[in-house]
């Protein structure tokens, strides 16, 4: 392989002209005969049997080039762009300029490339981090749902109240006729939850077990049903059961069963220390992007579409896969949410392009700061990888990319060294609430 052109082109494309040799090139094709010669036909031999010259002499000299072509591209296409220093970030564009058994192939191939970037300053950068302190009330608020998962459902006598759950029967009616969709059994409907059209529940409030009655509602203008819309509607009710919730008592013996600790206060303790790790880590992030966000707004740097767009498409495949996790379909979530592909696409634009900003930032810091990830770097990485998906960690090192999982190491890094160099003064959360409230 020779490469005779290495040319730059607008918006970030590069144009290289690549020569095969006649040597390499007439084994491509030769390879290429081998491969697809069942496919052509000769009188008087079966298919696949025939001659290649007698083939070359039906179909043209030349029957095999485009093959041979295809097959030795990804071998000089990669030696090309190692000779011309490039990272191509998209699929080439390759066209064949000549070809002969005698002198090899020549080929023009066009590709987009990792754009160039200009930072501004990126060392020594001013940010304000602030601090949250994880409060006991925080804690509280957790133990208390624990306590509501954990409470009793009884049936009790009286009056249904806000808060109970009554088991009912039901049928709607508008104009006398019942509709579709409005008729239940044995419905188990928490009271005061907003779960039924505003003013049902209100009106069960108040029966007891056994009654049976007419809740009297009017559908909202903007139901999701039109032709119920707005309407007057009467509900036929039978009340079967009022349930509550019995709360077990917050105590030792409650942390016992519910954690793995022996008092409510070691409970309480773990919890706000638990909040307060996390609380940490996000007030770590919101630093890092105040730093990041001051080099981006310096950098220079035009983004070819077709990197947004592969981000936005790695974006999509994530949400398809986590709705697939809840057993749903992207098609069937577009047709639910009336969204074509190009508007949800379209709605992960503007962060797809602030990632490809970002990561360009940081990918050029490390370029020019020399930072790499030491192999103790990456050995802690496969570590927390086969932990995290309970592997060996051979069979991690034999499945992940390890270019590229070292590449994402050096930009956290970059991260790192960005924090370090900066001048960071800190500010409790609270304090800048009474701030802002002063002004």
């Amino acid at each position: 392989m020779e490469l005779k052109k290495n040319e730059k082109l607008e918006n970030s494309r590069v144009e290289l002209e690549i020569a095969v040799d006649a040597a390499a090139f007439s084994a491509a094709v030769a390879k290429a005969f081998q491969k697809n010669a069942k496919k052509f036909n000769v009188p008087g031999f079966r298919k696949g049997k025939a001659p290649r010259h007698l083939i070359e002499q039906m179909y043209g000299k030349d029957v095999f080039y485009y093959d041979g072509v295809n097959e030795i591209f990804p071998e000089v296409y990669e030696e090309a762009v190692k000779a011309a220093g490039i990272e191509p970030i998209d699929r080439p564009d390759a066209e064949l300029v000549s070809a002969d058994l005698d002198n090899g192939a020549v080929l023009k191939v066009t590709v987009t490339v990792k754009p160039e970037v200009t930072l501004g300053e990126y060392k020594g950068l001013k940010a304000v981090k602030t601090v949250h302190t994880v409060e006991a009330s925080e804690a509280d608020a957790e133990i208390a749902q624990m306590q509501q998962r954990n409470a009793r459902t009884i049936t009790r006598e009286g009056k249904a109240e806000n808060g109970d759950i009554a088991v009912i029967d039901f049928e709607g009616f508008v104009d006398g006729k019942a509709f579709e969709g409005g008729k239940g059994e044995n419905f188990s409907l928490t009271l005061g939850s907003g779960q039924f059209i505003p003013g049902f529940e209100e009106q069960v409030v108040g029966h007891e077990a056994g009654e049976e009655f007419d809740v009297n509602v009017k559908f909202p203008e903007e139901y999701q049903a039109k032709e119920l819309a707005g309407k007057d509607a009467t509900f036929k009710i039978k009340l079967h059961e009022v349930k509550t919730k019995e709360l077990p008592a917050l105590d030792d013996e409650f942390a016992k069963d519910v954690s793995e600790y022996d008092t409510l206060d070691a409970l309480k303790a773990s919890i706000v220390k638990r909040k307060q790790e996390q609380t940490d880590k996000e007030d770590e992030l919101e630093l890092e992007n105040s730093l990041v966000d001051q080099i981006i707004a310096g950098m220079k740097v035009e983004i070819p579409e077709v990197m947004v767009n592969n981000r936005v498409d790695e974006m999509v495949r994530d949400f398809e896969y986590r709705l697939e996790q809840q057993g749903l379909k992207l098609d069937m979530y577009l047709q639910y949410a009336n969204m074509t592909m190009e508007k949800f696409r379209e709605g992960f634009r503007e962060q797809a392009e602030k990632q490809v900003k970002v990561r360009l930032a940081l990918e050029k810091v490390v370029e020019l700061e020399k930072i790499e990830a030491a192999e103790a770097d990456f050995d802690a990485e496969v570590k927390r990888i086969a932990e995290a998906y309970k592997m060996e960690e051979e069979k991690v090192r034999s499945i992940i990319p390890a270019a590229e999982v070292k590449k994402d190491l050096a930009v956290n890094k970059a991260i790192d060294f960005i924090k370090s160099s900066a001048s960071v003064t800190t500010e409790k959360a609270a304090d800048k609430a009474a701030d802002e409230k002063k002004d």
